[in-house]
């Protein structure tokens, strides 16, 4: 058996590990991708009935004067 053959099995091991922490940390940042899309469609649907609410007020003012 070869004297750096636990070096090279550590190595292939450690090689191995990062392309999964790279795959993980990959996949982690599409989910995050995801959800900040999801928060921004949110705030634009908000800032809709915020503005629908507030010309409600509006004209049911004016309605009552």
């Amino acid at each position: 058996m070869p004297a750096n053959s636990g070096f090279s099995n550590g190595v292939t091991a450690n090689s191995q590990m990062t392309k999964l922490a790279k795959s993980y940390q990959a996949d982690q940042q599409l989910k995050y991708l995801h959800l900040q899309a999801e928060v921004e469609v949110l705030l634009q649907q908000l800032q809709s009935l915020k503005q629908k609410r507030s010309e409600a007020e509006l004209v049911a003012q004016g309605n009552r004067e």
